[in-house]
């Protein structure tokens, strides 16, 4: 046996079993609280499946928001290193979201039809929280805070969403102030509670940030912001596959036409001068 004094060897404990109250870990999680949000409304098995991967998908919104927001504000504040930091952390987050699919993702019509109808008018279109991860990614429209009139405190949270600017609003904004990119005018003082639409001239600011150094902030920040916008594209189209494998072309549950629709949004690319800019480098 050895005696040398820095051998120093834990012997292992069985974990405290004994609290006055709740567990600390009850008490920072809220297990109790999330593990009894689930109240199904069809006497089918697999509702709640398709109930707890709806409500994951949530809070990795709620993640995804926190993290673009961070990252708004801290270019706002001429800080990229907290910017790319966080948008780094929501390309893993982001990959966490889209792999909540899998459980949906090979539903037959027969398996969603078992329950579809338990969902009545509801929707992922009027989640609050989705909402404002595409306003943080410039797709914008006052007409969507309609869904949320009588939820005061969630229509106060979107209208005010609406009304700052977006990721990509704070990214431009950033490269001219501190990097002299050649965003014009126009583009710096938008109005933001409309959509982002595409500019000749951010485009040719992108070009010229690619055709240079690799290792700088622009072009780290190009790189960073290209893997978020194909993630929200992977997410979009599993999206429409799960959907067209479980219902076809059917009408959507909230109303909407359903596949056709996210069609049209899976085809949209996010911060879509980082994507044609790719031709002219």
């Amino acid at each position: 046996m050895s005696h040398d004094p820095d051998d120093v060897r834990t012997v292992p404990q069985d974990p405290n079993l004994d609290f006055a109250g709740t567990t600390p870990y009850e008490d920072y999680v809220q297990a109790d609280v999330l593990t009894h949000l689930q109240h199904p409304l069809s006497s089918d098995p697999g509702e709640m499946a398709f109930l707890v991967t709806t409500q994951v998908m949530e809070l990795w919104f709620t993640v995804l928001v926190h993290e673009w927001e961070t990252a708004a504000g801290a270019l706002r504040d001429d800080d990229p290193d907290t910017a790319l930091k966080a948008l780094r952390r929501s390309a893993q987050e982001m990959r966490a979201l889209n792999a909540s699919w899998e459980p949906l993702a090979h539903l037959t019509p027969p398996e969603f039809n078992s329950y579809r109808s338990a969902l009545g008018e509801g929707s992922g279109f009027q989640s609050a929280m989705y909402r404002r991860l595409e306003f943080l990614l410039g797709e914008k429209s006052a007409s969507l805070l309609v869904p949320h009139e009588g939820a005061p405190r969630v229509h106060a949270e979107l209208a005010k969403a609406l009304h700052e600017p977006c990721l990509y609003d704070e990214v431009l904004r950033h490269l001219a102030r501190r990097h002299g990119a050649a965003i014009p005018e126009d583009v710096l003082t938008r109005d933001v509670s409309r959509r982002y639409e595409p500019s000749p001239e951010v485009e040719q600011a992108w070009v010229t940030i690619y055709q240079g150094a690799q290792d700088t902030v622009p072009h780290r920040l190009g790189e960073a912001l290209t893997e978020v916008a194909e993630l929200v594209w992977r997410w979009r189209n599993d999206h429409l596959v799960a959907t067209r494998r479980a219902m076809g072309a059917k009408t959507g549950t909230g109303g909407s036409s359903g596949v056709a629709w996210l069609e049209k949004r899976a085809a949209k690319p996010v911060f879509p001068e980082l994507w044609t800019a790719r031709s002219y480098v």
